[in-house]
Parts: C-alpha cells; sequence; structure tokens
C-alpha cells in the first residue's frame, strides 16, 4: 500500500471516527410537539427562610408547592391581561406574579393549527413556572408587614399591560407602610418592574427587595449533551451554567436549608433558566449589587433563582424605590443583542449556549444572519454561507489539491521506487521521502481539506441545532424547517406511496432516508470518482462503503445541516476537477465509474 493511499484512508477513517462519535454522543434531535399543560391538583405557596445580609439579617422567600388549596387561591384571584405584538398572558394579582405567558410569533409545530409556545405557566397546572417580586423583611418587620408570594394585590392604575401602557399594582399593611409595583413592557420580552414603598409609620424600616423565578420540575425531553439547559447567568465577568441534573447536588446551604449556589455580584450581572430556545431571566440595573442565587427545594422539585438587593433603609415620611428587569421570551440574537447594547446588560448574548467552539460558533453564526438578512431564506443563506467559508479556505485548500495532483503524477516512480525496493522497507520510505524533497510534495495534505471541514461541520451543527433563527425556518418545498430532519422518505418513494413513513421513534427511521441525505451519499460517491479506485482490495471495499454509511449516519441529521454538507461536497468537487486538470492530470470520472462495475479498474487517462 503506497504512502499516499495510507494517508487517504487515515484522514477518511479519522473523519468517519469522528462523525461516529459525534453521532453516538450528540444523536440528532426528534421533533416531538411540546405537551399542552394540564391541570392537576397541586399549588403554591411561597414559605420563607433566612438569608443573611452583610448588615442585617433578612427573610429571603422560597417558592415550594406545598398546599393544595393555593391552586384554587390563585385560579379564584383577579388578573390583569398582557397583550403586546410579541407575547400575550396575564398577571395574577395574588403576589403580583407573572405566571401566565405565551409567544404569539412562536407555534409549538408546524401543524396549522398548532398553538402557541408556553413559556410560563400558573400554580395548578402541570409544570408551574413564573416570576415573582416582593420585600423580605429586616429589622423590626415581619412577614406580615411586607408584601410576599398570597399578597392580594390591588390594581390602582391601568387595566391591560401592553408597550406604553404600564400598570401599577398597589397593596396597604394597615400599619403604615404603603407598597406599589409598577409594571411595563415593551414590544418583544423586557419586563420593567419598579418597587416603591411608602413609610407612613414614623420610625425607620428596613426591608430588602427580591425577584424570584421559580418552576416545579425539569421540562420534558431534554437531554442533550451537545445543549445547556439550566440555571444561566452573569457573575460580572464569569458566565455559569448549572443543569437542572447538577441542582440537587450543590452544596446544603445551612441559613438556605436546601442546596443552593449563592454569588455575591458587584457590579453586572443577570441569572435565570435557560431552555433550547427560551429563556427567563431576571436582571438588575447594570451597576446595582446584588446576591445572585441559585436553589434546589428537594420537597417539592421545585428549582428556583433569586436576585436580592441589598437591604435599603427607608427614613419615617420618605419613599424608597428600586428597579429590576425581566426578560420572558425567545433567544433571538438580534433581540438580546440589542438588549445587551441598548440597556447595558453586559454580556447577555452569552446567554445563547455558543458551546466551546464559540470562537467558530459565534462568527459563523454572524455571517449566516448577514446573509440571511440580503436573501430573506435560510436555505439559500445555509448554501451562500458554504461558499463564503470555501473562498475563505481556498488558498490552503489550493495547495493541497495541487499536491495530490502532483502525486498522481508520481505514481510512476513510485511504482519503480517499490520495484527497486522489494521488500526492504527502510530503504523504501528513504527514497520515497527524496522523491517528495525533489517534487517539493507534501503527501499528508490531502489530509487538509478533511481535517478543515470537521471544526467546521461541528460549529455549523451547534448553530442549527442551538439557534432559534434556524427553528422551523423553511428552505424550498417539502424542506420546511432546516432544524429537523428531512421528512421526505424513501420507504414510501418520497410520498407517492398512500403511507406515512416510520416516525423517529420507530426502529426504521434509520432506514427512512429522505431526499437530502440521498444526494448527500451521491455527492460523496461522485467526489471518490475522481480518482481511479485503489488496486488493494481491502482499501477499495472502504472506500465503496464510505458515502452510503455517511448517508445513513447523517440521514436523520438536521436538514440545514445535510444541506452544508452536500454545497460542500459539490465546490470541492468542482475544484478539485479543475485544479487536477490545470495541473495537467486529467480526472476520468466516467470511466472510474464504469470501472467501479468491473472486476478490473480501467487505466486511468493522462494528458
Amino acid at each position: 500500500m503506497d504512502d499516499q493511499n495510507k494517508n487517504l484512508i487515515l484522514a477518511s477513517a479519522l473523519s468517519f471516527l469522528v462523525i461516529l462519535a459525534w453521532f453516538v454522543l450528540f444523536p440528532p434531535e426528534r421533533q416531538t410537539p411540546q405537551p399542552e399543560t394540564e391541570t392537576v391538583v397541586q399549588g403554591d405557596r411561597a414559605a420563607p427562610t433566612e438569608a443573611a445580609d452583610q448588615t442585617s439579617s433578612a427573610r429571603a422567600p422560597d417558592a415550594t408547592i406545598a398546599a393544595s388549596d393555593s391552586a384554587d387561591r390563585v385560579a379564584e384571584a383577579p388578573r390583569l391581561k398582557i397583550e403586546t405584538p410579541s407575547v400575550a398572558g396575564s398577571i395574577s394579582l395574588l403576589g403580583g406574579r407573572i405566571d401566565t405567558l405565551s409567544l404569539i410569533n412562536f407555534d409549538q409545530t408546524l401543524a396549522p393549527d398548532s398553538p402557541n409556545v408556553k413559556l410560563l405557566a400558573p400554580a395548578g397546572t402541570k409544570r408551574p413556572y413564573y416570576a415573582l417580586y416582593g420585600w423580605a423583611p429586616a429589622g423590626d418587620l415581619t412577614n406580615e408587614q411586607v408584601p410576599g408570594p398570597e399578597t392580594l394585590w390591588t390594581l390602582s392604575a391601568g387595566d391591560t399591560l401592553s408597550p406604553g401602557n404600564p400598570v401599577t399594582l398597589t397593596w396597604d399593611n394597615g400599619d403604615g407602610l404603603i407598597f406599589h409595583r409598577d409594571i411595563s413592557v415593551d414590544d418583544r420580552f423586557m419586563f420593567t418592574i419598579e418597587q416603591r414603598v411608602e413609610n407612613n409609620t414614623g420610625a425607620p424600616v428596613r426591608m430588602l427587595p427580591y425577584g424570584i423565578v421559580a418552576r416545579q420540575g425539569k421540562p420534558d425531553g431534554r437531554n442533550f449533551f451537545i445543549l445547556h439547559e439550566g440555571v444561566v447567568r452573569q457573575n460580572d465577568n464569569e458566565l455559569q451554567e448549572i443543569a437542572y441534573g447538577d441542582m440537587p447536588d450543590m452544596d446544603v446551604v445551612p441559613r438556605e436549608g436546601a442546596p443552593a449556589d449563592i454569588a455575591e455580584i458587584e457590579q453586572n450581572g443577570w441569572i435565570g433558566f435557560t431552555d433550547k430556545y427560551w429563556m427567563t431571566t431576571l436582571i438588575p440595573e447594570p451597576g446595582q449589587a446584588f446576591t445572585s442565587v441559585a436553589k434546589y427545594v428537594p420537597r417539592n422539585d421545585i428549582y428556583q433563582v433569586e436576585t436580592r438587593l441589598p437591604v435599603m433603609t427607608v427614613e419615617a415620611g420618605a419613599t424608597a424605590q428600586t428597579e429590576t428587569m425581566l426578560f420572558a421570551g425567545a433567544k433571538q440574537w438580534e433581540t438580546i443583542r440589542d438588549y445587551q447594547n441598548d440597556m447595558g446588560i453586559h454580556r447577555f448574548v452569552d446567554s445563547i449556549d455558543w458551546g466551546w467552539f464559540f470562537f467558530l460558533t459565534k462568527p459563523i453564526f454572524r455571517v449566516l444572519h448577514f446573509l440571511n438578512g440580503l436573501i430573506g431564506n435560510m436555505g439559500w443563506s445555509i448554501i451562500a454561507l458554504t461558499f463564503f467559508l470555501k473562498a475563505l479556505l481556498f488558498p490552503l485548500a489550493y495547495k493541497s489539491y495541487v499536491s495530490m495532483a502532483k502525486m498522481k503524477e508520481l505514481q510512476p516512480e513510485m511504482e519503480k521506487i517499490k520495484e527497486r525496493a522489494g521488500e526492504d522497507r527502510q530503504k523504501l520510505q528513504q527514497e520515497m521521502m527524496q522523491l517528495y524533497k525533489k517534487e517539493k510534495v507534501n503527501p499528508a495534505s490531502g489530509c487538509l481539506p478533511i481535517l478543515m471541514q470537521i471544526p467546521i461541520f461541528f460549529s455549523l451543527y451547534k448553530v442549527i441545532f442551538v439557534t432559534i433563527e434556524l427553528r422551523h425556518a423553511p428552505w424550498i418545498g417539502w424542506i420546511r424547517d432546516l432544524s429537523a430532519p428531512d421528512p421526505s422518505s424513501i420507504l414510501n418513494l418520497f410520498g407517492l406511496l398512500p403511507f406515512a413513513a416510520p416516525g423517529p421513534e420507530s426502529m426504521l427511521s434509520i432506514l427512512s432516508l429522505g431526499v437530502l441525505p440521498i444526494l448527500l451519499g451521491v455527492s460523496m460517491w461522485l467526489q471518490q470518482k475522481l480518482n481511479p479506485a485503489p488496486t488493494d482490495p481491502a482499501q477499495k471495499m472502504i472506500f465503496a462503503w464510505m458515502p452510503w454509511v455517511f448517508m445513513f449516519m447523517l440521514g436523520q441529521f438536521a436538514s440545514g445541516l445535510v444541506l452544508y454538507w452536500i454545497t460542500n461536497n459539490t465546490i470541492t468537487f468542482t475544484q478539485q476537477y479543475f485544479i487536477m486538470r490545470m495541473q495537467g492530470y486529467k480526472p476520468d470520472v466516467f470511466g472510474n465509474i464504469v470501472s467501479g462495475f468491473r472486476k478490473t479498474s480501467k487505466p486511468e487517462k493522462k494528458k
């Protein structure tokens, strides 16, 4: 076996093993519709636990699902509507919690009658998930003197929360303290909550403002190593991620009485829950010091994040106020970037899970997003991105293809060296190296195009998998979602036969190849035919099977990724063909295809 074939097989095997490992560790996503929320006989009540403050002890709330009658109280409590171009829902006046929110521009599935994505849900549903604000008592105050999760507020201003139309909630504790909560919302996903307290008690009072996002149970159907879901927070200059599965293993904080992770933020920070495409995040004002808390309450399977601002002293006759923000919506890159730039939210764009290869995923997405803005179709944008990447890497690829063409020219000389060396392997290697040095050929250069494609392929896979811009993004005809596998199937002749193809839950799904995976296999097969088949039977078998193995392996991957690979193979084929001809070697593609069906290979043609 000559060195060139060894290198080609080594590169192919390496690529195959890497893709295989990726396929096993990070399986393609199965598209399953999100379940509707279901009513269950449960409720929620916040039971405070003590928390330490630098100047005085204060009590911070702990959201729990405890009292069965709380769900009925939430259901019976008055509500006010939320209506914006992006979200719809309501706020319960019981606790003033934002607990019902749907994203009106995002459907759960591609079905025409699909409901909107439901982000937040109140107590009494299958997965309660809500945001809550309030004051924790400090000094001589008690829980009864400050508003808590079950305080019934009064709507004192406004009727429907919408952009430009804020609402105000008011609660009088009857002991001289009057609390106001002003809530406003923009036309996308950002709420602003201003909390004010009037002190008419005749003496100073101390209290601690807080914000909470709590959810019961982990989201259904998520288990991807490539994707982080759980707590995401910015601790000044450090981005921290805590998976849902890791939260029960956090250290138990004595004063919290539950597994918790507490961080003191000096200037810039935020904390929230991130799912694949959606996020709910508490955001204090930039420059504000606060305590950031991630907590798990095991007795009720509650996952909770908190922002605790410093204890405030409200003098007699004075009014104190604090302002925080709540992001609740889709992780659209442009939207999050604008919030980061316009509101000064430090590194907010990193709430998108760019992964370890962020230095590649970020620029790849930026280029793809830019191209989509010009073209208006994400499928054609992926094709344009492939051309851009190939042009960027062309100088290096050109050298590799030239070297490969020269290796073809040296085949007669290499055969003569083999005959002279016989069984003397050392002499064979020495003469081969001398030949390479004399002709200025690098035998390993053929591996470079493959090695260059591996990190780009993985990075694009990450971009397509995690960014919402690819979710339900159509291309042409039957490709209505580039983040999902090709829905067509050879098993029903691509829809011509009157029965549905096997679903992703079926063992036959791996055989249910669509049009794009088949085109992928064909493109890899044609690329091989630029060169005659190896004469060694083992090599010939490996090369013959490889395109079809890849076709089945990638058949259930996102169609956008398969589209990229097809385009890349097509461009590579064209580049190699013309560069080989420029170097004096004429690839006989048709002859190589015909020889593949014969017992002996047809001699290659040269000019």
